[in-house]
């Protein structure tokens, strides 16, 4: 059976597959409505594939060219430039500011607005797996040992080294931020704890018991609102853990208060402490039975409430598939304002969960979505339909590039901008823009157009239709 590279964008509201025939992007406007974009054969053989939330902007990295990042406006179907590397590129991250490139033994910042390169991370420890993490307010997360679980945080937006966390024992597997930034949640090799550290201090803030079998943690991610926190691994298990309000608040005011007293030079006072929340008491409600789901290709998904849990009144959500060794990825978020839980199997099909926080219990199969690009076997569950849309294949491939040297880098990167169409409209020919084909402020205003995200109406039910009577 094929297996297929299935990837979130940051807010979840679209899905990269790549396959052996090519790439296909999704957009998840409903949980009944999963519609393609965007196809592109993969004659180049992709690899990685990042899309900045619902823009127009996508990056991508190929085999036969490991160390070129390719931006491309996927809507214009328009290549925006080319940006080589000294080594392998392992990993790409991106939010409206800044856009990472983890490579082996470097770390590369650039503004994504017209792609300079800000700093370079060089001569950290060996990252052959390409972990690093940002956040929506720039914060870089990244390993900088190869024998314990030791981290550090670096403010991509200011250009500042932060604190450094030791985390685990044992090597980091996983890294994911908060949506606010305030937390940074943390997964070892072993997979059988998952940690949340406070991003200000450093301090912990919880500790989650996964189970007690050494596994590879595939996805781990918080929820759109920053409530729970999703851990995915290579045993087809789902859990959902609950953040526990208090503790943040709690470990927040201390770092508050750490700052007030370091600003001071004055010892702390014994009343900041007394301001601190006081530890919850609260008793774990009992596990309620399990719901079995009958098709033989459902994933079987709980949502209970885990006695066995550090933190009292943490919930987990458990799945079993049929078939083994599969990996997910998974993300909670709101689909047309309700919770879902969205489960993606590299065997190219998407689960869509009802998520009920307050009343827990089984969470209820909603629907399956089929986003391979051609039938393989017979399907037991009644798959909802997806428009295949023909692949448009580039055919300016034959104008020579331009290349201009980023010297501000320590490490040799270079932009690789493509000539445009020529054009031979009267207002051009006055400004003589032929000789000057492709300008950095060209480059910047075709990634402005990529990046922007136009408003629009997402539903006739959201947003009824108004009549107008028209006057005379």
């Amino acid at each position: 059976m094929a297996t297929y590279q299935l990837n979130f964008n940051q807010d979840f509201t679209s899905l990269s597959v790549l396959s052996p025939s090519g790439l296909r992007l999704y957009s998840i406007a409903g949980q009944d409505k999963v519609e393609e974009i965007f196809a592109k054969d993969n004659t180049e053989q992709i690899r990685i594939v990042e899309r900045l939330f619902n823009s127009s902007l996508v990056v991508l990295v190929t085999a036969q060219k490991p160390n070129c990042l390719k931006m491309l406006h996927f809507k214009k179907k328009q290549d925006i430039c080319n940006c080589f590397y000294p080594s392998e590129i392992l990993c790409v991250r991106m939010n409206r500011q800044r856009l990472i490139v983890c490579l082996a033994e470097s770390i590369h910042i650039h503004d994504i607005r017209d792609m300079k390169i800000l700093h370079s991370i060089e001569n950290i420890a060996p990252n052959e797996q390409g972990l690093c993490a940002l956040s929506l307010n720039s914060h870089l997360a990244f390993p900088i040992c190869q024998t314990s679980g030791e981290l550090r945080i670096f403010n991509a937006s200011k250009l500042r080294t932060g604190m450094t966390i030791k985390a685990h024992d044992t090597p980091l597997s996983a890294l994911a931020f908060s949506p606010s930034g305030a937390l940074l949640a943390t997964a070892s090799e072993r997979g059988t704890v998952i940690r949340v550290f406070c991003v200000k201090n450093g301090q912990r803030v919880q500790e989650f018991r996964r189970g007690v079998s050494c596994v590879r943690i595939a996805s781990l991610v918080f929820s759109a609102n920053g409530d729970f926190l999703c851990a995915s691994s290579n045993t087809e298990t789902v859990h959902v853990f609950k953040i526990d309000a208090r503790a943040v608040e709690s470990v927040e005011l201390k770092a508050i208060a750490e700052v007030a007293a370091s600003q001071t030079k004055q010892p702390r006072s014994r009343r900041a402490f007394l301001l601190l929340p006081r530890k919850s008491t609260v008793r774990p409600r009992p596990l309620p039975a399990g719901v079995e789901c009958s098709p033989r290709r459902c994933p079987r998904f709980y949502c209970l409430t885990c006695q066995r849990s550090p933190v009292p009144g943490s919930i987990l959500c458990h799945s079993a598939a049929s078939s083994g060794g599969l990996k997910h990825i998974c993300a909670l978020t709101r689909v047309q304002k309700e919770l879902r839980l969205l489960i993606a199997c590299e065997d190219g099909f998407l689960y869509v969960h009802e998520f009920n926080a307050e009343r827990g219990g089984a969470c209820k199969l909603l629907s399956v979505h089929d986003l391979r690009g051609a039938l393989e076997d017979v399907i037991e569950l009644q798959l909802s339909e997806s428009v295949v849309k023909s692949q448009i294949k580039s055919t300016n491939a034959t104008a020579q590039p331009s290349l201009t040297m980023l010297k501000s880098c320590a490490a040799s990167v270079l932009i690789e901008n493509p000539d445009p169409m020529p054009d031979n409209s009267y207002a051009s020919i006055l400004r003589g823009d032929q000789a000057d084909a492709m300008s950095d402020s060209a480059k910047f205003r075709k990634l402005c157009d990529a990046i922007d995200t136009p408003t629009k109406l997402y539903d006739e039910r959201q947003f009824p239709p108004v009549a107008i009577a028209a006057k005379d």
